[in-house]
């Protein structure tokens, strides 16, 4: 029997952020490490990106915070400044409702505005090794209230070099504390660290989910973000899908992409989570019920849809990791029947591409963007088809004495070109205009990608008004997105120094 939220005993608060992001059902490894997690047990989880990690130790994490005390209770150690926001956004949605307080830290970004958020007494602090070194010798950061400490992507982070900074961030943390940390793989340096700073802990052992929907041929296309939309509507003249999903990366995206789909002749609508739930059944049920053929959705708002009949999913927003991927394209190719899933990409994020293809061991095949041409010649093949089963059906005594007097004016090639013509659905040229998303960005390799507009649009906290609009975002201080929080982990001793110097 599956294991719901409900029946782990978490709080109200805790549930209304869960409901609002969309999830019904914990996943393998957040239904083993929560309830652990909730008895204040170490827990050394194995798993990869994409298994719902960062929920697992979230939500233990975050029921454990109290909310009287202003003191840092909690510590998350991320290899690289790109997972340290990501987790935090993660963290920020679950405490939502608690109205808990979480800081991203990391190197890169203006200190002193940092050291100005940490003034604000947030309660989670996710952080990379060095930034996190640097405040704590600094003393601007105090750990002695901490009860819980995750070490995330531990293995990504012994290959940076960071293994001697977890050592000593773990060693300024009460001894009296709950330690989990993840891993994808167990070198022996990290069964070492387990072995030395954690206490019994248990083992929770999950595969990345892998792709059970062998009925789904699966593509990418490479475009840049502005050619998307005429890409993608050339791609449903061309397919004519029976039902369609277009999933976006955010509600703003949803709104404006049915908007303009309908626009350019298509019955289409959105889903997400600001809408009410009477609105989003109503949609579901045209949708199901085919009076609609494209239907537009965020991730959170599709979470546990079960349409038959979808023939067609268009990831027109990258998703941001393989369990987004196999949760989308898993809406095709159900019930024995076949699926085709085409995902858009920019050249930025063609290491998310591959991220996904060595997750879930499945591989995309590439596909030419269609052309403008390559449209309507579908769009009149489709047509010539209808009138050879009309032809073939052999029903069209009434229609004979009309065609007679057209082919008596008219030569008949030119008779037949004109009813092609009249039936065939050119591509509707109506202008659009949809607000450019900033890449994704892979949390695998390449970590070094810059991504400034990432960087400028989330803040130090992730709250508005709960730390100002962000530290490290003048122009200067804009690096790539997966620097290290030293440029190679040889200038230990050199960074040590500064440590020192700045006491």
């Amino acid at each position: 029997m599956t294991l719901t939220f409900q029946e782990l005993g978490l709080s109200s608060a805790l549930m209304q952020s869960i409901s609002k992001m969309g999830f019904e059902e914990p996943s393998p490894i957040q239904a083993q490490t929560i309830p652990l997690g909730l008895q204040n047990k170490d827990v050394i989880g194995q798993a990869q990106t994409g298994t719902g990690k960062t929920a697992a130790f979230g939500v233990p994490l975050i029921e454990k915070i109290d909310m009287k005390n202003e003191s840092i209770q909690a510590v998350v150690v991320a290899p690289t400044r790109e997972l340290a926001i990501q987790v935090s956004e993660e963290l920020y949605k679950i405490g939502y409702h608690k109205r808990s307080r979480v800081l991203p830290i990391y190197g890169g970004q203006d200190i002193n505005r940092q050291i100005r958020s940490l003034k604000k007494n947030p309660h989670i602090i996710v952080g990379t090794p060095g930034r996190l070194l640097d405040h704590i010798n600094r003393k601007t950061i105090r750990l002695n209230a901490v009860h819980t400490i995750v070490l995330d992507e531990a293995d990504e982070m012994l290959n940076m070099g960071f293994i001697e900074d977890i050592e000593s961030i773990l060693s300024n943390v009460p001894s009296e504390r709950q330690t989990l940390l993840f891993s994808a793989t167990m070198p022996d340096p990290i069964r070492r660290i387990a072995e030395k700073f954690m206490k019994d802990p248990e083992l929770v052992k999950v595969k990345a989910k892998e792709m059970t929907v062998p009925n789904i041929t699966q593509y990418y296309l490479e475009t840049h973000e502005r050619k998307k939309f005429d890409v993608l509507t050339r791609l449903l003249d061309i397919q004519s899908p029976e039902l369609a999903i277009v999933f976006g990366r955010t509600k703003r995206r949803v709104d404006e992409l049915s908007e303009a789909l309908t626009l350019r002749g298509y019955t289409a609508e959105g889903i997400h989570g600001d809408l009410t739930q009477a609105k989003r059944m109503s949609t579901l049920r045209k949708f199901k019920e085919g009076t609609i053929e494209v239907l537009v959705a965020t991730d959170v708002a599709a979470r546990g849809l079960d349409i038959s009949g979808v023939t067609h999913v268009y990831n027109f927003d990258v998703p941001q990791d393989p369990e987004s991927y196999v949760h989308r394209i898993g809406r095709t190719g159900r019930a024995g029947k076949t699926g085709m899933a085409m995902t858009f990409v920019t050249p930025r994020e063609m290491d998310i591409v591959k991220n996904i293809e060595r997750t879930t061991k499945s591989k995309m095949e590439r596909m030419k963007p269609p052309t403008v041409d390559e449209a309507i010649e579908s769009q009149q093949q489709m047509t010539v088809e209808k009138i050879r089963s009309i032809v073939e059906s052999d029903n069209l005594a009434f229609y004979k004495r009309t065609a007679e007097e057209l082919l008596e004016e008219f030569d008949a090639q030119v008779v037949v070109a004109a009813a092609i013509k009249y039936m065939t659905k050119e591509p509707n040229a109506v202008e659009v205009k949809l607000t450019d998303e900033a890449p994704a960005f892979s949390r695998s390799k390449n970590k070094g990608r810059s991504s400034s507009s990432n960087n400028r649009r989330r803040g130090d906290y992730n709250r508005s008004g709960s730390g100002g609009s962000g530290g490290g975002q003048k122009k200067n201080n804009n690096r790539s997105y997966g620097d290290r929080d030293r440029n190679k982990a040889g200038n230990r001793d050199n960074s040590k120094r500064r440590y020192s110097n700045s006491k």
